[in-house]
């Protein structure tokens, strides 16, 4: 019995032993730290010369190409994550990359070692830009010639700074290692040394998201780091290029736009200058594009001009993209086809400032409104073109805008507040002629709204803000919406014809009324003396560059008086 009993213990205590054991193994496989290495390759998404990008402290989706030791970024992250400025034209002398400054434009050709500017050429170790696999890349190096942008390339991946700054820095208190994700058992990017500083992205309860020296992002257990205060990220050196300085007045802009429909129309400028008593710039409609190859109609006069400035006026051509069209029915002009060919783009822009020069004018007023998405890099890249050369002829350059809303962001108004001198906004037709839609043509909230958004990238004074001298009488009969113009000139007389009652209304900062005739009822939200100052005081508020008009022939003497007092209010850059 005796032994029996022994036989027993031994059994429980060797299985005890073994159960000891084996719980403590898994127990010990549970919590032990994992040795496996990432695959980096795997790690990043990358293969062959493909290499992963970390942007400053982020790895974003685009990949780097590394070819022959050179660090190749494609075109279009270039644009979208370091800065906009290139431009490609593949249909020209084969392929050209350009970039545009205050100077003129540095080209250089797909595949070249070589680039110019202005007859002066210069080379390069490497092409400065290449195709692969029907993509653009643009050298890091030739980047860096243009913007401010530093760089570093490891095995898998490339290290890209573009602006300085502080970062949380945090040192690494024991040997250790930096893993794929928080977690003992995550794979490991590297071993980190004890006293090594890494960047701290984001803190969490056991684990931080971390990035080394060498850009590995990744997690460190929190036990081993502790907090080795700011650090700074340094700054990239920025690169020696012209920027573009504008050409402004030393007093508010206030430009009334004459609408010329032939040369006869030229004499109209004797009634415009009675009319706007406090002008001090004109903007004829004489200029048109008339066909696919840059070419344009002209109705400029230098009488006309002769005139303005014998009148203190600054005369500011017109040049449009629709009238022209709208006069012949022709349907087949196509601002693309212009702007995205780089040669009748450029014979485009000499057009232009030829014809201002010979007719002696002050300045060139772009408004193109036939531009659809496809033109966006076409046309900004026309702006800083036609920038070089009206300020090398001393001409301001001004661009008419609708009021920026993201469906019409491709007018770019962030390369319009860098390279042109005056960024003006049609602060009208919210509701607009034959649109079936009843409302007001610029009530007080959409104009604010106008300005705001401009103001995100342009400097206030460089912004003029157009004025409608004219509403919209909106007439609905059995469910059809039609409407006709009504211009300040005319308007007591109409209120009077047919004994318009109207009242203030606060939303949009009119005179509205409403009334019924036969079976249609009539709709109209008044521009007058009251409506005008509202959008006036906005505007200083704001201490824009100046106020527009749509158009002399319109106006009466108290809008005018109100513009001019306008006038008196300085901007802060002219102020000082």
């Amino acid at each position: 019995m005796k032994k029996k009993l022994i036989a027993v213990a031994v059994a429980i205590v060797a299985i005890l032993i073994i159960a000891y054991f084996g719980l403590g193994r898994g127990l010990f496989e549970k919590y032990s730290y994992g040795t496996e290495m990432a695959d980096l390759q795997e790690h990043f998404g990358v293969s062959g010369e493909e290499s992963a990008i970390i942007l400053k402290n982020e790895k974003i989706a685009d990949k780097a190409l590394i070819r022959d030791g050179v660090c190749y970024l494609k075109f279009d992250t270039v644009v979208d994550k370091i800065g906009e400025g290139f431009y490609f034209d593949e249909n020209y002398n084969g392929g050209t990359l350009m970039f545009t400054t205050a100077d003129g434009t540095y080209e250089t050709n797909l595949d070249s070692t070589a680039y110019g500017i202005g007859g002066e050429g210069y080379s390069l170790p490497n092409a400065a830009c290449i195709k692969n696999n029907g993509l653009i890349y643009i050298s890091a190096d030739y980047v860096s010639k243009f913007m401010s942008l530093s760089y570093n390339i490891y095995d898998s991946h490339v290290y890209i700074l573009t602006a300085g700054g502080d970062y949380d820095s945090m040192e690494v208190t024991s040997n250790t290692q930096i893993r794929t994700l928080g977690g003992v058992k995550s794979p490991i990017l590297r071993e980190v040394e004890k006293g090594e500083k890494v960047e701290l992205i984001e803190a969490m309860e056991e684990w931080s998201k971390v990035m080394t020296s060498d850009a590995f992002i990744g997690y460190i257990e929190n036990k081993r780091l502790k907090s080795a205060g700011l650090a700074s990220y340094g700054t990239p050196i920025a690169p020696d290029v012209s920027t573009f300085d504008p050409i402004l007045m030393d007093e508010k802009v206030v430009l009334g736009f004459n609408a010329i429909a032939g040369t006869a129309g030229n004499d109209t400028i004797y009634s415009a200058i009675e009319e706007a008593k406090g002008m001090n710039v004109i903007a004829p409609t004489w200029f048109s594009l008339n066909n696919n190859e840059g070419d344009i109609r002209n109705f400029g006069s230098t009488s006309y001009v002769e005139t303005a400035h014998g009148k203190g006026l600054k005369v500011w051509a017109v040049a449009d993209d629709f009238n022209y069209r709208n006069d012949n029915g022709d349907t087949s002009i196509n601002d693309y086809d212009i702007l995205s060919n780089t040669a009748k783009r450029r014979y485009l822009e000499r057009n232009l400032v030829d014809a201002a020069v010979s007719l002696g004018v002050d300045g060139l007023n772009l408004d193109f409104e036939k531009l659809n998405s496809d033109c966006g890099p076409h046309f900004a890249q026309f702006l800083k073109e036609l920038s070089v050369l009206t300020h090398s002829a001393g001409l301001t350059l001004s661009v008419d805008n609708y009021v920026p809303f993201n469906f019409n962001d491709f007018y770019h108004l962030d390369v319009q507040g860098k390279v042109v001198d005056y960024v003006l906004i049609m602060g009208y037709d919210e509701h607009y002629h034959n649109s079936g839609n009843i409302g007001s043509v610029a009530s007080f909230d959409y104009v604010c709204y106008g300005l705001d958004k401009t103001l995100e990238n342009v400097a206030p004074e460089q912004i003029i803000n157009a004025l409608p001298l004219y509403t919209i009488v909106w007439k609905s009969d059995g469910g059809t919406v039609t409407d006709s113009y009504l211009t300040f000139n005319n308007q007591k007389e109409y209120i009077s014809k047919y004994n318009i009652k109207f009242d203030w209304d606060e939303s949009t900062c009119q005179n509205y009324a409403e009334w019924q005739s036969g079976s249609a009822t009539y709709y109209v939200w008044f521009e007058d003396s009251q409506s005008i100052t509202a959008k006036l005081n906005a505007m200083k508020a704001r201490n824009i560059g100046g106020v527009g008009v749509w158009r002399l022939g319109y106006g009466t003497n108290d809008i005018w008086n109100l513009i001019g007092l306008y006038k008196e209010t300085k901007t802060e850059s002219s102020a000082q």
